[in-house]
């Protein structure tokens, strides 16, 4: 049986090693450690289960919905959770149908008046603002596709980025963990973690912010990395080490929110980025060494650490990139 590397099954899946060890993470996905190999190795069962994970992601299929498919044989099961994603989807549709409705209504209704300037009016019809109130918020637009390859394309329409915010990140002194190796992510946040509970920082700073990044990027065949992160502290608070204190200049980023796994997300805020027409990038020359001073923020990391947490279902991260106005 022909094993494969983390670095091979993230480019032939073209799924972040990121994303692989979260998956693990939380018991959807195995790897062995073998002898002969300095790092971690997939057996075909496991390139199997992944293929499967990614077919149910693609279809929207919640994380843990497709953790119960994947433990259960018991074909009711996986027909109950698709029953529960197909009537979001109908509500979706619906929604989306009387929009779409309402927007043929004021078209039909501007064209009749020929003006070109929309009346405000139009925007005070009872009877619209009645069916308009009805609707939820919806972002994710639906769009029928039934062969794997049409999947894939309507994957790709749906990654398209509505929700980015410009943000300013204020400039703060924080006490940084970075660690190189296997789980860095997990072995540098306990190392904060335990700092923050012994050190009371909640109570001594309740607006803390928790930050994260590669350092460094994944550079070989092993996909080994590293991993930094960041608690904002108070400006003469001493950290102890490895703990390092520096300061964090911050500045202006784009964000987008995702839940804890959806690092695939990055290449969709990338994309909006460099192709803005009011921001661009404002990297960091770094040559990725620290991900060219791109964050990933923790949004709930008080509750976190106050409820000794360390599932990471139901974790929510902002990707942040940083950004400045084209001039």
């Amino acid at each position: 049986m022909e094993l494969k590397t983390i670095s091979q099954v993230s480019k032939g899946f073209d799924i972040s090693g990121r994303t692989l060890r979260y998956y693990e993470q939380i018991g959807l996905l195995k790897s062995q450690k073998k002898d002969e190999y300095a790092y971690r190795v997939y057996d075909e069962h496991s390139l199997l289960r992944l293929q499967q994970i990614i077919i149910l992601r693609k279809l929207r299929i919640p994380l843990k919905q497709i953790g119960d498919i994947l433990k259960n044989h018991d074909a009711t099961v996986a027909i109950e959770v698709f029953r529960q994603n197909v009537n979001e989807i109908n509500d979706e549709i619906i929604a989306l149908t009387t929009i779409r409705s309402i927007l043929a209504t004021f078209i039909k209704s501007l064209q009749e008046k020929a003006e070109v300037q929309i009346k405000l009016d139009l925007l005070n019809d009872k009877s619209i603002l009645k069916v308009i109130d009805s609707l939820t918020l919806t972002k994710i637009h639906f769009k029928e596709e039934k062969s794997m390859e049409d999947l894939n394309k309507a994957s790709e329409n749906l990654s398209k980025l509505k929700d980015v915010r410009i943000i300013y990140l204020p400039p703060a002194t924080v006490a940084a963990s970075h660690y190189i190796g296997e789980d860095p992510e997990q072995t540098a946040g306990g190392l904060l973690d335990k700092f923050v509970k012994e050190k009371g920082l909640f109570k001594i700073k309740p607006d803390l912010r928790h930050y994260g990044f590669n350092h460094p990027n994944p550079v070989d065949e092993s996909g080994a990395h590293g991993y930094e992160m960041w608690v904002t502290i108070p400006d003469d608070m001493e950290v102890p080490p490895p703990l390092v204190k520096k300061q964090f200049k911050g500045g202006l980023y784009a964000a987008h929110m995702i839940p804890m796994g959806n690092f695939h997300e990055w290449d969709w805020l990338w994309e909006w980025a460099h192709n803005n027409s009011s921001y661009e990038p404002n990297l960091l020359s770094d040559n990725g060494e620290c991900m060219y001073g791109l964050l990933e923020e923790h949004l709930n990391y008080i509750s976190h650490v106050n409820t000794n947490n360390t599932e990471p279902e139901g974790m929510q991260l902002d990707l942040l990139l940083p950004v400045k106005e084209k001039r």
